[in-house]
């Protein structure tokens, strides 16, 4: 446990980012399986708009450091390559 008050500081900072990363991985996961489940229904309107949502929230976060940023560009190639798969 943290005694001085930089540390206890640096303890509520740590926590509070800690929460933000994983709502933001959470909310990324959410948006690849709703790209996956559109892709699986061969539905390509609802694919195409989903993708369109997932693909800025996965850049925001490689930004932001909650994934990197090489994680993040892989996520995205790999759902356009089914996309693209699923139109052509």
């Amino acid at each position: 446990m943290a005694t001085h008050k930089s540390a206890e500081k640096r303890d509520r900072q740590s926590e509070k980012r800690r929460k933000r990363n994983v709502a933001d991985k959470s909310a990324i996961k959410t948006k690849i399986k709703s790209v996956l489940s559109a892709v699986e229904a061969k539905d390509k309107e609802a694919s195409v708009k989903a993708l369109k949502a997932a693909v800025p929230a996965i850049d925001k976060a490689a930004v932001k450091g909650v994934i990197h940023k090489k994680n993040a560009s892989r996520k995205i190639s790999r759902l356009t390559k089914k996309l693209n798969a699923l139109q052509g």
